[in-house]
């Protein structure tokens, strides 16, 4: 039994851990904090998780008594809390994205912060980072827009099939965390497509990162706010450098993902829908059509709150210290 700490628990990611791990078998959930709701029992603010006697608690890391410690914090915080908990022997998985890039210039480049703690981590895809993953002390837990992205690249990338990528991403309104926005205002939002950040997101460079140790490869990347709550749906294009069938493809895609729990490659007949992933750990992976032009159209889908962030955050805990895999994490989605 190993026992747990949440830094910023109030959040929908807070909240989706805190689902999670409630059904864990070798987990004792010991803190989770939040200044705002200090005192206040956790079902006030997650009314899912009614039952469960945990309270928010207003304290600094430095008091925090855990094995491991999920920071859901914003970028920006975490590099301030997370070098004393890594001090202190205390395993970390930060969920922003302070320690994802393997360049600090770039980090700061993209989120227009400063990096005062840069240490070691390892990016927490599991698909690609299992060794990595089992003996490091801090994980970072990768961004849900580069999750779907890369799992629905990487094997075109390492096959030398594509050298330039175009990424279109819809994701659901969860994603822009619990704070309501202008932007997630129900009138701008409802019966509407909203692409952002169009040219300029700071989850293309994450991608662009990631998939190039595959090959040699550019990446272009585009997301969409759509008027759903969960989920994001994943288009790449790209044009075919050999002469491929999509039968070829997708052979390619279940042998590279063969004895991965959590990625599910679609039949052709079936095209990845959030539905069939929502509330889950899953990735669905499909497509695989080619066009006249030798354009090829893989399609990804993943809960954003789940594979994007809490539940894959929960996966890299089970391999930090030897669980079962899919311990807590085996649930399928929420259709319709």
């Amino acid at each position: 039994m190993i026992d747990v700490g949440i830094i910023g628990g109030s959040g929908y990611t807070g909240g989706e851990l805190l689902r999670f791990l409630m059904n864990h078998d070798h987990v004792n959930v010991k803190t989770v904090t939040s200044r705002q709701y200090n005192r206040i029992n956790i079902s006030k603010v997650h009314p899912h998780l009614k039952g469960l006697d945990i309270e928010f608690e207003d304290v600094a890391a430095d008091k925090i008594d855990a094995d491991i410690v999920f920071t859901a914090t914003p970028h920006g915080a975490s590099m301030n809390i997370v070098p004393e908990l890594i001090e202190r022997d205390i395993k970390v998985i930060d969920l922003s994205g302070d320690y994802r890039f393997d360049s600090i210039n770039k980090y700061e480049k993209w989120y227009g912060l400063k990096h005062s703690n840069p240490l070691e981590s390892v990016y927490g895809l599991p698909e690609v980072y299992r060794e990595e993953i089992k003996k490091a002390n801090l994980i970072a837990n990768p961004g849900c827009f580069p999750t779907g992205s890369i799992l629905a690249s990487i094997p075109l990338v390492k096959e030398k099939l594509a050298d330039k990528l175009i990424v279109d991403s819809k994701t659901g309104v969860s994603g822009a965390g619990i704070k309501p926005t202008e932007a997630t205002h129900y009138p701008n939002l409802a019966d509407n497509v909203n692409p952002y950040a169009i040219i300029n997101h700071r989850h293309m460079p994450e991608i662009q990162q990631e998939v190039e140790k595959f090959g040699d490869v550019k990446v272009s990347f585009t997301p969409h706010l759509v008027p759903v709550i969960r989920g994001i749906l994943t288009t790449i294009h790209t044009f075919l450098k050999e002469d491929v069938t999509s039968k070829k493809v997708k052979e390619i895609y279940e042998a590279f993902y063969n004895d991965e729990p959590f990625v599910r490659i679609c039949d052709f007949e079936e095209i990845p829908r959030l539905s069939a992933v929502r509330g889950s750990n899953y990735c669905d992976i499909g497509c695989f059509q080619i066009d006249h032009n030798d354009r090829i159209v893989i399609i990804s889908a993943i809960d954003n709150l789940v594979k994007g962030a809490s539940g894959q955050a929960i996966q890299n805990m089970n391999i930090m210290y030897g669980f079962n895999e899919k311990e807590s994490l085996d649930v399928i989605g929420l259709h319709p």
